[in-house]
């Protein structure tokens, strides 16, 4: 099995380098260099982070494949972004749940870039199903839900993200518990990491601390919207 030692020391000059040569020939020139110092120790994390993710829940998958698994592609979907350069500058890495099809299931994440690193758990852009469930779940349950969100161990490195509504959602008024929470369309949070943390040894042990932290947070998510944590 795989051992995950760090992201190499060259990680984010590829990324740097790769946003600067955005473009189908310089990726053939440097593909070798992407798999050892983009896929393949990425591949190596989602691995060594399959234990720790057990550890959390039972319903999160870690999944090392090159295509359809836990590492998100590198191929951009430009078919609606005026920006049609073809790849991402950054890693991304999404455990998802079990039950989850795509990156709007509840899911635990992991963003590397040069400009920015972080851990990110929760529901990003839920559908509206689920995201009438959460914010129901929310008012019926806002004491649970402010201990969850209060909780120091949490509070203390997480903060909630996302966009939100100016106005109540349909079905809420002023007098909602809870209300600028309710108000919410992401349900996510997210925790800065240091881009040097990424080429430790021990950064697994650091993203399984961070996701351990978060497992209130999940249980209270996974709960609102009916898949078993």
């Amino acid at each position: 099995m795989p051992t995950f030692s760090g992201f190499p020391a060259q990680t984010l000059q590829f990324l740097e380098a790769l946003a600067a040569n955005n473009s189908r020939e310089w990726f053939a020139d440097n593909k070798a260099d992407y798999e050892s110092l983009v896929r393949e120790p990425a591949l190596d994390f989602i691995t060594s982070m399959g234990p720790h993710l057990a550890a959390c829940s039972d319903h999160f998958l870690a999944l090392p494949k090159k295509a359809g698994g836990s590492l998100m592609r590198v191929h951009k979907d430009t078919r609606f972004s005026r920006d049609k350069t073809p790849y991402k500058t950054n890693i991304g890495i999404q455990f998802r749940h079990a039950l989850g099809k795509d990156v709007h299931a509840p899911g635990y994440y992991l963003h590397i870039e040069p400009a920015e690193c972080f851990v990110g758990v929760g529901l990003w852009h839920p559908e509206p199903e689920p995201l009438a469930a959460i914010r129901q779940h929310i008012a019926d349950h806002d004491r649970q839900w402010r201990k969850v969100r209060d909780q120091p161990a949490f509070a203390s490195r997480f903060r909630l993200g996302g966009t939100s509504l100016r106005r109540p959602p349909r079905g809420f008024d002023q007098n909602t518990p809870c209300l600028e929470d309710v108000k919410r369309r992401d349900f996510i949070a997210i925790t800065d990491i240091s881009s040097s943390a990424i080429h430790r040894p021990d950064f697994v042990d650091v993203v399984a601390e961070l996701f351990a932290v978060a497992t209130p947070f999940m249980r209270f998510l996974c709960r609102a919207v009916s898949v078993p944590f």
